[in-house]
């Protein structure tokens, strides 16, 4: 099946040895030592790791004052010699920076947005108003206990490689046994739930004829997913879905199921409202919140086939 005309992905310049990265802090603060480390292993890349000046800054549970997060991040995307923007961490605060976003800019001059987590409120503007494709991927605050070679190695290959990138299912994860059969190829957009939902009515672009992708943090209970994806539903954002990827749903084990709920557990949840929608859903991605985090592209062609258990997507980068 084609891709629709109104989901043509924007790609970037792949990375090559001597590039100039930028590393900036839109959501929470950093650790120095944990960037000192991500530029450490930037670096052992061949390329040039540089800081945005508002990096280390702390405006209560935010990396600096909103006007000054938005201006690193513009900074960046105005610079023609930074050749891609790197985020700290997630967090919280870049959902109330995304209005001030220099997107003409992007659309000027591609570079790829690394990140996750709170960083998916990025991924989803600029995906709306100039089709970049970004890459869900580990953050510069970096651990190598959390990220670790494997992390690091799909990274730098996502960066500086146009392979394409395939995952596999984990029967494991909690959204393993939320699949229901079948193929879908579209554009994959999407990342965290929270995120997801919060950008309805904002900046959420259109899914028609779209693969969402969804992971979700611990910190909230099963009520919330169930929420989050009954306000997408009424909201019409799930209108024209090709199919569904889902990533890791931390807090949420296979024996999740409560008497005080009826019985139902994650996966009772998911299936009761993603049946609707009648597309094929590959649960079980090991993508999300967990440790050693793969980096995916968002906003290029994928494809979900439940009967292999993979997720196919073409680069970020040309």
């Amino acid at each position: 099946m084609d891709t629709p005309d109104n989901l043509q992905s924007l790609r970037s310049p792949r990375l090559r040895p001597g590039d100039r990265v930028r590393i900036v802090s839109p959501a929470s603060p950093p650790s120095r030592e944990g960037v000192a480390r991500g530029v450490e292993r930037l670096s052992s890349w061949g390329l040039r790791a540089e800081l945005g000046e508002h990096v280390f800054d702390q405006w209560g549970y935010m990396a600096g004052r909103d006007e000054d997060r938005a201006f690193d991040l513009n900074s960046a995307f105005r610079d023609t010699g930074v050749r891609a923007v790197i985020t700290t961490r997630g967090g919280k605060g870049t959902y109330r920076i995304v209005d001030a976003l220099d997107t003409d800019a992007l659309r000027r001059d591609p570079k790829p947005v690394v990140g996750f987590s709170d960083i998916t409120h990025i991924h989803l503007t600029v995906w709306a108003r100039c089709r970049l494709a970004g890459l869900h991927g580990p953050f510069a605050d970096w651990s190598e206990e959390w990220s670790g070679a494997a992390s690091a190695d799909a990274l730098r290959r996502a960066l500086m490689t146009t392979d394409p990138v395939t995952l596999l299912r984990d029967p494991a994860e909690a959204s393993a046994a939320a699949s229901m059969d079948g193929v879908a190829t579209g554009i994959l957009v999407g990342g965290n739930l929270d995120a997801v939902r919060t950008e309805i009515g904002a900046g959420l672009p259109s899914l028609d004829g779209a693969i969402l992708f969804l992971e979700h943090q611990k910190g909230t209970g099963l009520g919330e997913v169930d929420r989050a994806l009954t306000q997408l539903a009424r909201s019409g954002a799930l209108d024209g879905l090709r199919g569904v990827a889902l990533g890791q749903f931390l807090g949420f084990e296979q024996s999740t199921a409560h008497p005080a709920l009826g019985g139902w557990g994650l996966v009772d949840v998911l299936r009761d409202q993603l049946a609707r929608l009648d597309v094929p859903v590959l649960g079980g991605l090991p993508v999300g919140h967990g440790a050693h985090p793969p980096t995916i592209p968002l906003g290029t062609e994928a494809t979900i086939d439940t009967a292999t258990g993979t997720l196919t997507l073409q680069p970020a980068v040309a």
